[in-house]
């Protein structure tokens, strides 16, 4: 019996990297693509490395259908895993245009792609971004969708798009997974996140400050009606993501359409991160409040109990292993995969 093999998109970023390591280490054959816009070739190299497994990587964007059309017409996919988006909250509200265009295009592109190649089964990466401004919480998977901004906003579009596919072709098999605010690291150090650019979230910018990387943290609002007034979180070790990623194809394929939230269910202020992170980095951490950001809201905190009832999965990693884990990748390389070997054996 042949193992099965998934393609994954955006498998050189922060949270494909990890899948493709998980998928590896749990059987699977892992064919990736990525553009490397937002990643790094060598997060592949790590991938090998760690695993002692091989994969096979193609650098294109998956907006170029002719380019992913031969990709399938080589490797016989059974499921695909898409990350591949822009997915910065505070980016969007200044790149509107662009992030509608990135993320519904490339979608479109890889449905059309696994359609003409008979595919039907896809695990899509989703966000609590597309909640908003909560009315009520934990929130559930039935709790309206309110985005506030084009990063959520496109998102919701995604699903919508996926929701009339599943409408039409009942055989197709989708899953939506809902992630709170993925972090940390896997737990080797060779493994972790290195944003292009600087970092648009909080943990991946505290990292980098403690190395010496920027010189101060900017809290956006300190008024929003939380406990210390600063914005509160789910936070979610992205090993905890990747594995409900597993899990979902491992109940599947179930036909028809499915959205599941990936949290932790404890709500974590920033304020309260600077403060275990410091902790567990050793590191003095200066901040400075200002205004708050466009686009975001006061409290995103998840309700996971049907991925838990559905799917067997819950979150095993806290806080502090999430920071610890950051740490420890971004002490061990502290310019990232800057100066690492640029090549991972693409294949174009």
């Amino acid at each position: 019996m042949t193992n099965p093999t998934a393609l994954v998109t955006g498998g050189a970023g922060f949270i494909g990297s990890h899948c493709c390591l998980d998928l590896l280490l749990n059987g699977y054959d892992v064919v990736v693509v990525d553009n490397l816009i937002n990643s790094s070739a060598a997060a592949i190299e790590r991938v090998r490395e760690i695993s002692g497994g091989e994969l096979t990587f193609y650098e294109l964007d998956i907006a170029d259908k002719d380019a992913l059309d031969r990709v399938f017409a080589v490797h016989r996919i059974d499921v695909a895993v898409h990350f591949a988006a822009h997915k910065a909250v505070g980016d969007s509200m200044n790149r509107p245009l662009e992030y509608y265009s990135n993320n519904l295009t490339g979608l479109l592109s890889l449905l059309n792609a696994m359609r003409d190649a008979e595919v039907k089964h896809l695990v899509f990466s989703s966000s609590c971004s597309i909640y908003g401004d909560a009315l009520k919480l934990p929130l559930t998977e039935e709790s309206p969708a309110r985005p506030t901004n084009p990063y959520a906003q496109s998102k919701w579009m995604c699903e919508q798009i996926l929701t009339d596919l599943c409408a039409r072709y009942p055989e197709w098999s989708v899953t939506a997974l809902r992630y709170f605010n993925p972090a940390g690291a896997h737990e080797s150090g060779e493994l972790g996140e290195d944003p292009t650019g600087v970092p648009g979230n909080v943990l991946p910018y505290l990292t980098q400050l403690a190395a010496g990387r920027h010189d101060e943290l900017k809290i956006f609002g300190s008024d929003y009606p939380t406990p210390d007034g600063t914005a509160v979180r789910d936070y979610i070790h992205v090993m905890d993501v990747v594995e409900g990623h597993r899990l979902a194809l491992e109940t599947g394929p179930v036909p028809g359409f499915r959205r599941y939230n990936l949290g932790t269910g404890v709500g974590t202020s920033v304020l309260e991160l600077v403060r275990e992170f410091a902790a567990a980095s050793g590191k003095r951490i200066p901040y400075r409040i200002v205004a708050r950001r466009p686009g975001d809201v006061p409290e995103l905190v998840a309700s996971a109990s049907l991925a838990n009832s559905e799917l067997g999965w819950t979150a095993h990693r806290n806080l502090t292993e999430m920071c610890q884990d950051a740490w420890r990748f971004q002490e061990r390389y502290p310019m990232g995969y800057a100066a690492a070997p640029a090549t991972a054996g693409r294949t174009r």
